[in-house]
């Protein structure tokens, strides 16, 4: 008899779409997210965080095409494209121009959206199954640091969360933030 996966069920992706948070590994530290259009999931998390809802999240998926829904592209300056195209799939989030459907429990009090494609395995395979980007930040209430690990996000959050397994990437800090018009670094 084959084995097939796909009619087997998946916690994970079950968990996502029923507005759980999900801890996962990134680039540098554990990330926590959720559905970025679920308003409930977002503010569950801003509240495990605590941390403001004006800030804006990041977003992260496996590919481009992923973020579109959020994304107004036809606002990328020309100029800037090829910089920020190269630098992904990787280590580096973009502050692009929010599409008229980017939810304001993500973007916060800005005019644009933070993105990333990520480079790390997991999340791209996460990304990739759920058919969805993801809310990503750092797993830590804030003013603690990040975790590193899945044992340190356990002693953050306990059973709250969902755990994907994994091992953080080599980087040694988050993501560079940088705005899509002047390409300015806004977080290093």
């Amino acid at each position: 008899m084959i084995d097939d996966k796909s009619t087997q069920p998946d916690p994970v992706k079950e968990a996502f779409f029923q507005g759980e948070l999900l801890v996962y590994p990134t680039e540098a530290v554990m990330g926590i997210g959720c559905d970025p259009d679920n308003e409930m999931a977002v503010n569950q998390l801003l509240q495990l965080k605590k941390r403001a809802v004006e800030k804006g999240m990041i977003l992260v998926a496996d590919t481009y095409s992923r973020l579109l829904p959020y994304v107004n592209d036809n606002a990328v300056a020309p100029a800037m494209r090829a910089e920020i195209f190269s630098s992904w799939p990787g280590h580096h989030t973009w502050l692009l121009p929010k599409s008229a459907h980017a939810p304001s429990w993500i973007t916060g009090e800005h005019e644009k959206i933070a993105v990333r494609v990520s480079a790390h395995p997991v999340v791209r395979e996460l990304c990739a199954r759920l058919g969805k980007p993801l809310v990503s930040t750092s797993a830590n209430p804030s003013g603690l640091a990040p975790a590193t690990s899945l044992d340190e996000a356990k002693a953050y959050f306990k059973d709250h969360v969902v755990y994907v397994e994994g091992d953080v990437g080599n980087a040694q800090k988050p993501s560079t933030i940088r705005d899509c018009d002047s390409g300015k670094i806004i977080r290093d």
